[in-house]
């Protein structure tokens, strides 16, 4: 794929991974839930280093991003690597460039030595899902998800 590359995102970047999430956000149906800043973004995931992120570029242009973090299985003993947001701008899909990002991701759970990879995907979401499972991903439909958000968290320590 001539002209695009995939780059780790800087912090001089924060406004642009700010207007990717609200993309997915966008695309999800749940752009009211965004709540993160610029601000917030430079210091948690840039001056923090609480997550990573790849910006996808073509032809100078940024076209799509993923953003991801640590986690760690009791399991194995190991780290894993959480991917929270894989998106591509709807002009640019359907070129292999959300492959290119989810690879880089895998490639860099490979370099840190982890041994999983995980996500989350919204079971609606069937084009995803079908990208997913060509990719190798197991569902994991054993499992539910649970979440505490806000004030919720305050609460369960008084529970």
């Amino acid at each position: 794929m001539e002209n695009f590359q995939i780059r780790a995102a800087e912090k001089k970047d924060s406004q642009l991974v700010l207007d990717f999430i609200k993309g997915i956000a966008a695309y999800e149906k749940m752009s009211d839930c965004v709540t993160a800043t610029k601000e917030l973004l430079e210091e948690f995931v840039f001056d923090r280093k609480a997550a990573s992120v790849f910006i996808a570029e073509w032809e100078g242009k940024p076209i799509g991003f993923a953003l991801f973090f640590e986690n760690f299985s009791t399991f194995v003993g190991r780290t894993g690597l959480y991917l929270e947001d894989l998106f591509v701008l709807p002009e640019a899909r359907g070129k292999g460039i959300g492959k290119k990002l989810f690879q880089a991701v895998a490639q860099e759970a490979v370099n840190r030595g982890c041994q999983r990879m995980e996500w989350t995907c919204l079971d609606w979401n069937q084009p995803s899902i079908e990208f997913y499972l060509r990719m190798g991903a197991v569902p994991m439909s054993e499992w539910t998800n649970y979440r505490l958000s806000g004030d919720a968290i305050a609460e369960a320590v008084k529970k």
